[in-house]
């Protein structure tokens, strides 16, 4: 067979089964088929009936027949083992390109025994992740796959297979689940410091100036040498210690407040659009660890300045889809 008649046929397979985050399986999509040691096993068994009828071995006929009963007995446990299954795809965490993205699978099991030796794996990967299910219970299991692209992109085929009790029957079924994972740009991984901030201009600028003359302070930026230490704001100073992180904010003198913080693409000096992205990246991810207000601006798009995890996941949202 052909790779383009094999990809047609595979894609006409696909196509009649409709996208969905849960499954419940049944017999209409629960397939079998001899593994490689059962089609052996059945060599064997012929072999062995050929032997039996030719020597008139009474006992050849008991050891063949009881093999074959032995192996119709766990083609009916090895399907049942699926059968009856639900699978629930959980909500897919944005991830970022070039780095593995984890699918969550919750394997739920209403009968009265623990389903053993199934497996998850996206299709035509070979990369299988194994879990038994107990009975009347539930199993997560994690599938891994790697994004060549940022963007949106649709969760791949999933494979659920087994071949328990004996190994000699392939008990499969075929997965298309409706989720859709977000993957955002790669970020740089040495970016220049963060660009320096641009004037505030109208209201802003006259509420800035009112506090300049009440010397009020009024939120935080990074660290610069020479800042007094009674500026540093040792509580976030402690914070980004204990994770490992030497970064250090200052208290937002009035001067400073004068200016807002914006992450532009054309203050990146990349020419190249995904090399801008990636800069831009790291920079929101600088932004954010150091506690700074920052805005974006990229490809038309314009997000205003803020901070925290919701606003950095726009930013990272909209650098994924521009």
């Amino acid at each position: 067979m052909t790779a383009a008649l094999r990809s047609r046929i595979d894609g006409w397979f696909l196509s009649r089964r409709p996208p969905s985050d849960t499954l419940e399986l049944t017999q209409r999509n629960v397939y079998i088929v001899p593994s490689t040691a059962g089609w052996m096993l059945g060599a064997t068994l012929l072999l062995l009936l050929i032997g039996s009828i030719n020597y008139q071995l009474n006992l050849g006929y008991l050891l063949t027949f009881l093999l074959a009963g032995s192996v119709a007995v766990g083609m009916h446990v090895g399907h049942g083992t699926l059968r009856g299954l639900g699978l629930r795809l959980m909500v897919p965490d944005p991830q970022y390109a070039g780095a593995a993205a984890v699918l969550r699978v919750v394997l739920n099991n209403t009968r009265r025994s623990t389903r053993y030796g199934i497996g998850l794996a996206v299709r035509h990967s070979g990369q299988w992740s194994w879990s038994d299910v107990p009975a009347q219970g539930s199993a997560t299991v994690e599938v891994a796959f790697r994004p060549d692209r940022r963007g949106l992109h649709p969760a791949p085929t999933l494979t659920a297979e087994t071949r328990f009790p004996l190994g000699t029957f392939r008990v499969w079924t075929v997965w298309r689940p409706a989720s859709q994972v977000l993957v955002y740009p790669a970020p740089e991984s040495h970016p220049p410091p963060l660009p320096p901030g641009e004037p505030l201009a109208g209201q802003a600028a006259s509420s800035a100036l009112r506090a300049s003359v009440a010397g009020e302070y009024d939120g935080v930026r990074a660290y610069r040498r020479g800042d007094p230490l009674k500026l540093v704001v040792w509580k976030r100073a402690a914070q980004a210690q204990a994770v490992g992180s030497e970064d250090l904010v200052s208290r937002d003198t009035q001067q400073a407040q004068r200016r807002e913080l914006w992450l532009d693409a054309q203050a990146t000096g990349l020419a190249d659009a995904e090399g801008r992205l990636s800069r831009l990246c790291a920079w929101v991810l600088m932004a954010d660890r150091l506690g700074v207000d920052y805005g974006l601006r990229v490809a038309g798009r314009t997000v205003a300045p803020s901070q925290g995890e919701a606003h950095r996941r726009r930013c990272l949202e909209v650098l994924a889809l521009c």
